[in-house]
Order: C-alpha cells, then sequence, then structure tokens
C-alpha cells in the first residue's frame, strides 16, 4: 500500500484536502513502477482515488499529468486502470439504479445469503488477519488497496455467504473515495452477479501479496481453489477461527455514519439550504462533493460560488466523519458557504437565479436537470449501448488507438 516514488512515502501521510496535494500526488506518479508493483499492499499505488471521487481532477487531467512526463502505449496498465473507473460509469449511466440489485445470476439465488454483516467482520475479530487488518486500515485511514477491497468482499460473500449488497452499503460508509459505481459493480464482480465467475482468493495468493502478519495459514483460507469454488457455489461453509471463537481477539469499535455533515473547523451544523431571495438575478456556480475542483476562468466576477449538500442523498448514504471533514474542508476553499437541503428546496430556491452553472455528476441524479450542470470532459468515448463486459468496453472505446495520448482531447 506504499506509494515509494520520488522518495516519498505517501502511504502514511494523510490525504490533505488540497488541489496541490492532488498534485503532488500526480506528480509522484511513476507508471512502470505502478505497473510492476501494483498488487502488493507493499507496492506503488498512486492513491488518487479521493481526488478522483472528489472531482479534484478528472480523467484527462489525470493521464495528461502522467503523459506531461513520457509517452504510453494505450494498453499500459495505468491507463488501463483508468478504464475501470470509466468502464464502471458507463454502467451506471446506462443501468441507473439497477446497479444496486444483481446485475445477472450469480453462483448461488440472492436469498442464499445473509443481509447482515456479521458483527465478527464490522468489529475485525475474524481471525483471519489479512481480512482484520483491512477493517482496520479502512477505519483508521478511510482508504484500502484494491486488492485488500477484493480479498475483503471475497470473504465477505464466498466464505461468510453474506450478500454482496451488505458488504458493498458497508464498505462504502466508510470510504473516504466511495464512488457508488466503482464501489458497487466492484462487489457485483467479485460476487459474480457483474462477472462471469466468482472471484476467489486463498492463503497462497495472500502470502504473495501482503505482508508475513496477514498470511492466512491454518486458516479456512488455506485451502486449494476448487475447494473455495464449490464452497462460493453452496458447499459447507468454513467453521469459526479458533482465534474469533474463543475470544482471543479485540474487538475494534466500528466508527459511526452520519448524514449531516459539519463545516470544516466549526462546531455548527450545515445550514439549510437559503430561499430564493438570496439567488435571485444573480449568477450562481454550484459546487457540491463530486466537483471539488477550481471553477472557470470566464465566469462573472461577481457570481456566487454555492457549496451544495444533498440530504435525500445522505439519508441513503452517510458518510464517516473523516469523508465530511475531508469535502467540507475543500468545499470551504472554494465557495463563500455551504448549505445542505433536499433536491427540492433546492431547485426551488436556484429557480429565481439569472444563471446557474457547475458540473453534472452521476451521484445528483436528475436533481438539477434544467440547469446548466455541464459532464466533465471523458477520457474514453462513449460506445453508445451499454457493454457487457469491461473487455467489450475496453475494446470499442480503443479500437484504433495505440498512444494513450490519443484518448486526450485536442489540446489536452
Amino acid at each position: 500500500m506504499n506509494d515509494l516514488f520520488s522518495g516519498k512515502l505517501f502511504a502514511t501521510d494523510p490525504f490533505e484536502p488540497t488541489a496541490a496535494a492532488a498534485r503532488a500526488r500526480l506528480a509522484a506518479v511513476r507508471p512502470s513502477e505502478y505497473a510492476r508493483t501494483r498488487n502488493h499492499l507493499g507496492g506503488a499505488v498512486t492513491r488518487l482515488s479521493p481526488y478522483l471521487t472528489h472531482g479534484f481532477i478528472t480523467l484527462p487531467e489525470t493521464l495528461a499529468a502522467v503523459l506531461a512526463r513520457g509517452p504510453l502505449d494505450v494498453q499500459h496498465k495505468f491507463v488501463y486502470e483508468l478504464g475501470w473507473r470509466a468502464f464502471f460509469h458507463h454502467v451506471w449511466r446506462h443501468r441507473g439504479v439497477a446497479i444496486f440489485d444483481s446485475l445477472h445470476a450469480g453462483p448461488l439465488p440472492d436469498d442464499a445469503y445473509a443481509r447482515t454483516l456479521p458483527a465478527d467482520i464490522r468489529e475485525a475479530r475474524t481471525g483471519v488477519p489479512v481480512i482484520d487488518a483491512a477493517v482496520r486500515t479502512l477505519y483508521a485511514s478511510g482508504y484500502l488497496h484494491n486488492h485488500a477491497r477484493m480479498w475483503l468482499a471475497s470473504y465477505v460473500v464466498h466464505l461468510r455467504r453474506v450478500h454482496w449488497r451488505a458488504g458493498a452499503d458497508w464498505l462504502y460508509g466508510h470510504l473516504l473515495d466511495g464512488d457508488l459505481a466503482s464501489n458497487h459493480l466492484s462487489w457485483q464482480w467479485v460476487a459474480g452477479t457483474g462477472s462471469s465467475k466468482p472471484y476467489l482468493f486463498n492463503a497462497e495468493n495472500v502470502a504473495r501479496y501482503a505482508p508475513p502478519a496477514q498470511h492466512g495459514a491454518g486458516t479456512a483460507l488455506d485451502t486449494d481453489y476448487g475447494t473455495l469454488d464449490r464452497i462460493a457455489r453452496g458447499g459447507p461453509l468454513p467453521g469459526a477461527e479458533p482465534a474469533a471463537s474463543d475470544g482471543r481477539i479485540a474487538a475494534t469499535a466500528e466508527p459511526g455514519l452520519s448524514s449531516q455533515g459539519e463545516v470544516e473547523g466549526t462546531t455548527a451544523a450545515l445550514p439549510p439550504a437559503p430561499s430564493a431571495a438570496m439567488f435571485a438575478g444573480r449568477d450562481v456556480w454550484l459546487v457540491h462533493p463530486w466537483s471539488l475542483r477550481d471553477a472557470p476562468s470566464d465566469l462573472p466576477a461577481d457570481a456566487l460560488h454555492i457549496g451544495l449538500w444533498l440530504d435525500d442523498f445522505h439519508r441513503q448514504w452517510p458518510w464517516s466523519a473523516a469523508r465530511w471533514r475531508f469535502t467540507s474542508a475543500r468545499m470551504a476553499a472554494l465557495t463563500s458557504a455551504q448549505y445542505r437541503g433536499d433536491a427540492s428546496a433546492w431547485r426551488e430556491a436556484l429557480a429565481s437565479a439569472r444563471s446557474v452553472q457547475g458540473w453534472r455528476d452521476p451521484h445528483l441524479g436528475d436533481s438539477f436537470d434544467g440547469f446548466d450542470l455541464q459532464p466533465p470532459a471523458p477520457l474514453f468515448a462513449e460506445p453508445g449501448t451499454c457493454c457487457a463486459s469491461f473487455s467489450q468496453f475496453w475494446n470499442r472505446t480503443t479500437r484504433g488507438v495505440q498512444r494513450a495520448s490519443e484518448l486526450l482531447p485536442a489540446g489536452g
């Protein structure tokens, strides 16, 4: 999980909510090291995901910054991983709320899985070292290496037979980089409801990529893939790990989640959405938690820069305190004030404005259709029809492209 680039160890650094921090991580990316070591928990991962999820930077800006230091083939692993993020959003655009249900049948019927995440998983006391370490890391940092996310999801779904949606909702709430499409569709890929087969892992796989303290010798992971596949398809579940069942593992407290954050640096709750009088005849630039980058330079000089929080969204998808702090601190640097309210209250208030501009994002749904919210420039061309798999999406969007620079818009 270390970003060993340019002599810096980003893995132990906090995620600073600034544009400068995002640029520093971009400047530190070394694609060859990333491709060679990214699967290792101590590998050269970029840790850019919180900045991408919250719109500090876009995919084209990310690729352009890396290409400024040297060319890449379009099939390079770094470009390929940007493609996965684009693919998940492509599916979300086409399938909408259907991504929160199983896209197709998995190894077992949906009703074969429990709908509640067991307490021993939530409290990091399963007795499986790599799983307990992942949960503790999640709570402490709001971040997990992608391989740890896959192992955690596979353990939850296939070795504990808990429905992927229960795990996905829980993980999303604690992630600093939680993106509904990337998170929930990744869980479906692991579960086998969004892919052709379930993703499985064993102790040998963990030993290859994780530090010794997290290896799984002597646990339920210490078996062959044939046995794991039979378990995933309805075979007998392994029993509880001895250390977990006899109380030798102390519970880790799960941090609380909130649907109403506080303005960073104060103890005051976010104020409710203002009345229409505040916006009457004004030009408004809307800043929301998924568009935390600088405003365009051609806005009217007297435009109101307003931070928007949607109560409708956060009642359904509460966040950790760390994520509220991360996003509200950046929003404070971009706006004159932040407000929270239901989408209906925001639409009523903004209807009196002369113009309302901002960046569109699928997390907003259709709440602000009719206002001038523009989608960020895409990195990959939209295939049109919904692609059934990542390989189909990749083949369609990169057909005829050889150099990664060809993906960038003219002048990008």
